[in-house]
Parts: structure tokens; C-alpha cells; sequence
């Protein structure tokens, strides 16, 4: 007997067996909740108290928010904690417990598995968009419970009947008499059921913490804060709802094409609930129907029909990310299409392609994590008609489910795809997009004001101070400018770059300070690859070796390594293109009473500014803050010394790069021989953190004699005298023990300070420390904007 017989009628017809097996002597009923976060009209809920009250079991209620799913960030997190926490009340008040874990390192392992390993069942819900079926199928197959998923998301049963449908009038023609029948029904209830008050196996979230910090603390993608208008929750998304059932439903049908008008006539702004389940889409559509009108029947359309349509389909795709998931003659039509795009993915993503309309509507998604259902029709009509439809549709996803908080959802799926032909017929050829409907974003921009559009979706300006042009500060001010946010940049030096440093003379240029980087982060890796789209880096594979006092030895070759093209300081200067950087400007003091004053040497006072980030090496941004001086002073940095020298002809090695194990140098490489540089014989050389201390304060003529007498006695050639040669001293190279902090920040004064120091001492830990910067002041923001 199938356990799903056991369940009443309205719950059996929304549950499928992934896993069809007899009932065991576990512990407790547990059910995995992700996508259904609410007390009230969850059937999945519901199943998991009727199974424990024929088994006699006790309930548990486990959700998750590990931070592995590669679209994580702030705003996600903020969002389904802030609705998990307010569901663990909800639920307590009924006897029920829930926890909740949310670990600060994504990899750190899940304990759903040993829960579920002790479950006598496990309910969790039917959520057909990837990654979720994938998950519940890999966690089924490790334990030996039965596993029931049950929809908690449609108001027809999802899998009855278990098909899909091409077009939404299939649909609804073969339903509507089902769905009339259940939002004409009361939601009916299970009683109440013991709580699991066993121990659990881990310490779950603690809500009466500081949740911006501990979200701030989990490796995931601070660049994108949480949406301050748009809070997580039930109580926060039924607020919603009655606003626009009062003062909206009934003009929906006349006024949902307009993106510029103001909430809460023409949308409900009820997606972000209904994807993560805050709210019931029964009650919704129940309430909806006994409004009745126009405006109604139109909402309930979209509600219904367009929403169910998608997860139908979803729940019956393979995979619904590749292109062969659209019918047949968009695949065809599409193939026959081949271009190159006039946008790389940086000016995609922030909205700066020159097209008003478009560039508004991503800006939109970029900053409040929603878009106009209507305008975001034309949002992806026009990318899809820009790149080849696979880099579209991979473009698609990536921006929708990354920016948009009710992203990655089946209607997500159906909604992007829709751009490219699914759930619609052949129209006579076109150019953009061949037989796939066209929709001209010329059309869009000419029937819609514009200008009211950009007010409603423009957001309060603050000015940050960015002292430090490198990559962690101008990382920092990327991330708040693409929130709309105005940073300065200050730098000491002729230009951004830090460490990412080229020097450039007649014998041609030098990669003097880093050599290379590494994306071992995947929140680095997803840029980098980016990066390497538009040209601006490239894969630095150099014949490597190991010297040591026994001679020279081939090194492995496993590590990816990667360069900017044509030198390290260009990838710095084009993404500070377009920003405010003051360069030759070196920053004597800081002053903060309400707002802060940046004092230079040169005697100038710039401000008023609403936060300051220090992206600074630890000794400097002790100098300008007493605060954190103390703290910051104990973090010890280890100089360098640089030699750059030229050479008429190449010399005789058999490796292009080398780290030296023995002697006063730490690594030598022959610069030119990195993509994308000039020809020449040219290297650099770096001298070891130990002998640098010692030689700190010597002539720069000193140093550059006994580094040319070590280099070629690492190389073991005869000596060669160099066509040029120079050194350079970094005081503040490499942190002795590097901190893991992202960045430290005083809320009180909006201050953040941070750097390759405070994340790994490596490239891509400048530019997740400032990403983190971005992160703490964004917050910092939203926080203004809830109270």
C-alpha cells in the first residue's frame, strides 16, 4: 500500500511518490520545507501532520538556506530568512517546530541528509525548477524512508492529469471546470500533531541574532542587497495583497500593460511571495474569484492559467535551460540565426546598452529585484534578438535568476523561453529572431512615458568616499554605483589598479605587482569567465617550474591561472570606467560628525559624504581611523621588492616562470612571454617576503644589484647584462596571516574597511573584500529605507 493512500482526497490528488517505499520505525515525520514557507493552506504541511497522526510520529519541519545554489546572494537570503523566520514563529504557535540552518560556508555539509536518514517519511514539496527535482531525487536515493513530494504551489493539482500543454488556451479549456470547482472550495485544514523535541544533530539558526551580519558573514554574493520595499514573509506579501485587492484588482485588466503606473493600480507585486511560498496562490485565487469583474478574471488568468501552464510544463522538461527544450520549429528557425553581440555581459548587466527603455528595465531588475511583467516581455524579446540563441537564453537566465527575487521559478522558465518561441506558433519570418513573434522595444518605449517610468524606478543617491583605487575599492564602488549610489574614488596614484600594476617605458611593459591570478571562488569564477567573453583577460598557461638549491624543476600544471590583457592594471582601469576616481589625490584625514569630510594633502576638503570604505593595506587605514587603528595594527604586511629588467636577446631557460625555494627571491617570469604582450625579453623578479624585510630600507641601487647577481644565480646562466633595468618597493605586499572577514564595518558611522588582507591575500580576495564592503553599506542603506 502506497503511503500516499493514506492521505485524504484533496491531499492525495497533490502528492507523487519519488520514492515508493515501505514505511520503516523512524523517529519522526520530517518535512523538508523550501518552496511552501507559510503555516496556512500548505498541503505539504498538511501531508506531513496526516502521515504523523496515522503513524503516531512526532513532526519535525527542516528548511535549509546552505548558500550553494549558484544565483545566492544578500537579496535571496534576506528574503527566504526573513520568511523563515516569521514562519518558525507562526509555526511555534501552533506546536509545530521548525529549524532553520544557514551556515556561513556553502560547502559545509547539509544536515538533512542524517535528518532524513532518521525520518520514518519525508514530505517535501513538488517544485519542478531545477535545482530542487534534482536534489530530491539525489537525497531519495540515499535513504531508505519513502519520500512524497506534494504541490503546494498550483490551485489545480499540478499532476492531475500528469501532462503539459503548448499553448495556454489548451489549458484552459481542458481545466477550468477543475479550477472554478477549487476556488469555489474552502481550504480545509489538518489538525494539529505532536512536535519532534528530540535532539536534532546541529545547532540551527538562532533568529534573535543580527541577521544582516549573519548573512554579511556567509559566502555568497554581496554585491546584490536586500530589497529594502521588498521584505520576506507572509505578513509582509498578504499586506500586499489587500492593498492591491483594494485599490488595484479592479482596474487590473485596463492599466497591467503599464509599467509606469504606480502601485498599486495595474500589478500585484505578489511574484517574490508566491515563488517562495509566503503566500497561499488558493487563497489568492479563491479571494481574486469573489471579487469578481474584469479585473479579476484578467488576474486570475495570469494567476492561473500562464503560472500553471509554466510549472506544468517545467515539471515534464528534462532540462529547462537548453534550447531543445522549445518546440521543434523555434529550434529550427533559431539555428539558422547567427551573430555576434553588440553588448558583452558587464553592459548588460548594469544597464548601460544606450536604449533607454531596456537599459531602465534592467537597472530595475539590478536594484529592486523585480520587473513589469509586461516590460519584462520586451526586456527579453530584445536580448534574445541580440546574441545567438544560445547565448541569450543562457543570458536570460543568468539575469533574470541572479537579479530577480522571484527568479528561478517555473514561470521564470516559461516566461524567458517565451522569448524565444515557447507556448506560441510560427509568424512570418524576421530577421532578429526568424519565425519566433517579434516585439519592438522602439513600439514598447513609444506607448509608455518613459520619464515617469525612470522616477518610479529611481532610488535615493548616496554619496561613499572609496579611498583606495584598487581592485577591492573599485570592486566596492562598482557594486554600490550599480544600486544607484554615487562613490568617489580617491588614489595616490596616477591611476586605479593597486597591485593589479603595469609599469610601461621604452623597453615596453611590466606586470610589477601581481603576476597573475587564480578563481577559485565562484563568486570570482562567474566574472572572470565574463571577463574572458569580453576580452579582457585571457588564460596564462606559462611553462612553470620549481628552483630550489638542487636546480630547476618542472612544476605541475593543474593550476588555472589567468592575466589581463595587455597588462595586470588594464582589467582595474575598465571597470573603473565610468566611475568618479580622483587620481594623484592622496587622503590626509578623515572626519565624521553626521556626514563625513575627506581631507587631502593638498589642503582640499571634499564631502559631505553618507559613508566612507577604506580599501586600503592595514597600516594606511589605521592612519586615517583610530577606531579600528588597534585591530589593524596587529595585522602584520610583508613587503616586496620588484626588479624589472630587459634584455636585447631572450636568454636561455626552459621555463617561462619559476618559483624560486632558495635564495633571496620568491618567483622570476618572463613578463613578455605572458598573452597578449608586446615581443621582447623581458622579466620580472620578486624578491622573498624574508629577504625584503631586510633590504627595506636600502638603496633602491643596493637592491637592484643584489637582485640581479640572485637572478642569474637562480637561472644558473652565465651573467648577461640587462638593456634596462628597474626596482620598485611594496611596502604593503602580502598579509603574514590574512583574516577571512570579507570586510570590517562600524554601522554606527558607516565605515567599512577592507582589502586583499581581509579575504585571502589574493586577487580574487580584493575583489570579494569589496564586494563584501559594497554589501555591509548597501544594507546599511536598506535599513534606513525599513525604518
Amino acid at each position: 500500500m502506497s503511503a500516499i493512500e493514506w492521505l485524504p482526497p484533496q491531499l492525495a490528488e497533490r502528492a507523487w511518490a519519488v520514492a515508493n517505499r515501505t514505511v520503516g520505525d523512524g523517529e519522526f515525520v520530517l518535512y523538508w520545507m523550501h518552496h511552501a514557507v507559510r503555516d496556512h493552506e500548505n498541503p505539504a504541511l498538511d501531508a506531513a501532520r496526516s502521515f504523523a497522526a496515522t503513524l503516531r510520529k512526532p513532526l519535525l519541519v527542516y528548511q535549509g538556506l546552505a548558500g550553494n545554489h549558484r544565483f545566492n546572494a544578500d537579496r535571496h537570503h534576506a528574503f527566504i530568512a526573513e520568511g523563515a523566520g516569521q514562519v518558525q514563529a507562526d509555526l511555534r504557535a501552533q506546536g509545530v517546530r521548525h529549524v532553520f540552518h544557514m551556515p556561513r560556508d556553502p560547502s559545509a555539509r547539509s544536515p538533512l541528509l542524517a535528518l532524513a536518514a532518521r525520518a520514518a517519511i519525508l514530505v517535501t514539496e513538488d517544485f519542478p525548477a531545477p535545482p530542487f527535482p534534482r536534489w530530491t531525487a539525489t537525497l531519495a536515493a540515499r535513504i531508505k524512508a519513502p519520500v512524497v513530494a506534494i504541490d503546494a504551489a498550483c490551485i489545480v493539482p499540478l499532476r492531475q492529469p500528469n501532462r503539459r500543454y503548448a499553448r495556454a488556451f489548451e489549458l484552459r479549456s481542458a481545466l477550468e471546470a477543475a479550477f472554478v470547482a477549487r476556488v469555489a472550495a474552502d481550504y480545509v485544514e489538518q489538525p494539529a500533531v505532536p512536535a519532534f523535541t528530540g535532539e536534532l544533530g546541529f545547532e540551527p539558526f538562532d533568529f534573535s541574532t543580527d541577521l544582516d551580519a549573519e548573512i554579511a558573514a556567509c559566502a555568497i554574493d554581496h554585491s546584490l542587497p536586500a530589497v529594502a520595499h521588498t521584505r520576506g514573509g507572509s505578513a509582509h506579501g498578504y499586506a500586499r495583497w489587500e492593498s492591491f485587492k483594494r485599490d488595484g484588482l479592479r482596474g487590473y485588466a485596463r492599466y497591467r500593460n503599464d509599467a509606469a503606473e504606480d502601485w498599486p493600480r495595474g500589478v500585484s507585486r505578489l511574484s517574490a511571495y508566491l515563488h517562495h511560498g509566503h503566500v497561499a496562490a488558493t487563497r489568492i485565487a479563491r479571494e481574486a474569484h469573489q471579487c469578481g469583474g474584469d479585473g479579476a478574471r484578467k488576474f486570475l488568468d495570469e494567476l492561473w492559467v500562464w503560472r500553471e501552464l509554466a510549472f506544468r510544463w517545467c515539471a515534464h522538461e528534462p532540462d529547462p535551460e537548453l534550447l531543445r527544450a522549445l518546440p521543434d520549429w523555434a529550434q529550427e528557425t533559431l539555428a539558422q540565426i547567427d551573430r555576434d553581440a553588440p553588448f558583452d555581459y558587464q553592459t548588460l548587466f548594469r544597464g548601460q546598452t544606450g536604449i533607454e527603455l531596456w537599459d531602465l528595465a534592467q537597472q530595475s531588475l539590478l536594484r529592486h529585484g523585480e520587473l513589469h511583467n509586461n516590460l519584462r516581455m520586451t526586456w527579453g524579446k530584445a536580448l534574445a534578438g541580440w546574441a545567438n540563441a544560445e547565448r541569450a537564453l543562457r543570458w536570460l537566465i543568468d539575469l533574470n535568476h541572479r537579479l530577480a527575487l522571484d527568479g528561478n521559478n517555473p514561470n521564470s522558465y516559461g516566461g524567458l523561453l517565451w522569448c524565444l518561441g515557447l507556448f506560441d506558433r510560427p509568424f512570418p519570418p524576421a530577421p532578429s529572431l526568424g519565425s519566433v513573434r517579434g516585439r519592438s522595444i522602439e513600439q514598447h518605449t513609444a506607448r509608455l512615458d518613459v520619464s515617469r517610468y525612470a522616477r518610479k524606478i529611481a532610488v535615493e543617491p548616496r554619496r561613499i568616499a572609496v579611498i583606495g583605487a584598487g581592485l577591492a575599492g573599485v570592486s566596492a564602488a562598482l557594486a554600490l554605483a550599480d544600486q544607484g549610489h554615487l562613490p568617489v574614488l580617491f588614489e595616490k596614484s596616477r591611476g586605479p589598479g593597486g597591485r593589479c600594476a603595469t609599469r610601461r617605458g621604452a623597453e615596453g611593459s611590466f606586470d610589477h605587482g601581481a603576476q597573475y591570478f587564480t578563481a577559485r571562488d565562484p563568486r570570482f569564477r562567474r566574472w572572470v569567465e565574463h571577463w574572458l567573453d569580453a576580452g579582457l583577460v585571457a588564460r596564462y598557461s606559462p611553462r612553470i617550474a620549481h628552483i630550489d638549491e638542487h636546480g630547476v624543476h618542472p612544476a605541475s600544471t593543474g593550476t588555472e591561472r589567468f592575466v589581463a590583457v595587455p597588462g595586470m592594471s588594464a582589467l582595474v582601469k575598465a571597470l573603473a570606467h565610468g566611475l568618479d576616481v580622483r587620481a594623484q589625490t592622496r587622503v590626509a584625514a578623515l572626519h565624521h560628525d553626521r556626514a563625513w569630510q575627506v581631507s587631502t594633502e593638498s589642503g582640499d576638503v571634499h564631502g559631505p559624504f553618507d559613508a566612507v570604505a577604506l580599501a586600503l593595506p592595514c597600516a594606511q587605514a589605521a592612519a586615517l581611523d583610530h577606531h579600528f587603528a588597534p585591530a589593524l595594527a596587529a595585522m602584520q604586511m610583508s613587503p616586496c621588492w620588484a626588479a624589472m629588467l630587459s634584455f636585447a636577446h631572450p636568454l636561455p631557460t626552459a621555463f617561462d616562470a619559476a618559483f624560486v625555494n632558495s635564495g633571496p627571491l620568491s618567483w622570476i617570469a618572463r613578463d613578455s612571454a605572458k598573452p597578449g604582450r608586446a615581443p621582447g625579453e623581458r622579466w620580472v623578479v620578486h624578491v622573498s617576503p624574508t629577504a625584503s624585510q631586510l633590504w627595506l630600507e636600502e638603496l633602491p641601487a643596493t637592491v637592484q644589484a643584489r637582485i640581479l647577481e640572485a637572478f642569474f644565480a637562480a637561472l644558473s646562466i652565465a651573467r648577461v647584462e640587462p638593456s634596462g633595468v628597474d626596482v620598485h618597493r611594496w611596502r604593503y605586499a602580502l598579509a603574514v596571516d590574512p583574516v577571512h572577514d570579507g570586510c570590517w564595518f562600524d554601522a554606527s558611522r558607516r565605515l567599512a574597511i577592507g582589502g586583499d588582507w581581509c579575504a585571502g591575500s589574493r586577487i580574487e580576495g580584493a575583489f570579494l573584500s569589496g564586494q563584501a564592503i559594497a554589501g555591509r553599506l548597501l544594507q546599511s542603506f536598506a535599513t534606513d529605507v525599513v525604518a
